[in-house]
């Protein structure tokens, strides 16, 4: 995938697999704001949010965490207690220049120091966890492309869409 300066929230849809909606209500919820907000033109409209590479980055890692199951109040916890706690952000955490490593066992998202502590950020981020020998369970948070499904083409054959309607031809 080549880089650009900004995404649109169509293009970033796309990538993640989020809907354009899940995109509008992370960022009125705070949870992850594009650079660039929509604003309203002149005739009336509004322009598309614009999202940087690490954003980018930042909603492929969410959008599998909340794939995995975790609700958008866990998903803000974890990037408070990066915040807070480690001073840093999802992208380093993720990216791996960070100050600390995130990792999953599909249920619990964990953070590991360059010393080796282990601590369960959606539990208790405090206090370090003892870890004895299962840490090859744990899988390291990265960002991967999911890109969103397309629909499937009716299975009965009959040329006629999902909806009954006869498909128009082109």
């Amino acid at each position: 995938m080549r880089l650009k300066k900004t995404y649109s929230s169509r293009e970033v849809a796309g990538l993640t697999g989020l809907t354009s909606r899940q995109l509008q209500v992370w960022d009125s919820g705070g949870l992850l704001s594009p650079a660039i907000a929509p604003y309203r033109t002149a005739a009336g409209g509004y322009t598309e949010r614009r999202y940087t590479p690490i954003a980018l980055f930042e909603l492929i890692v969410l959008a599998d965490l909340r794939r995995r199951g975790l609700s958008v109040h866990q998903l803000h916890t974890i990037l408070d207690v990066l915040k807070e706690r480690f001073h840093t952000g999802l992208f380093a955490a993720t990216g791996g220049g960070g100050p600390v490593r995130l990792l999953t066992d599909g249920h619990e998202v964990y953070a590991r120091t360059g010393r080796g502590d282990f601590y369960n950020l959606l539990k208790d981020p405090g206090q370090p966890m003892l870890v004895i020998g299962n840490e090859g369970l744990l899988k390291e948070l990265s960002a991967s492309l999911r890109p969103r499904r397309r629909p499937r083409p009716s299975p009965s054959g009959s040329g006629k869409s999902s909806r009954g309607r006869q498909p128009v031809a082109g």
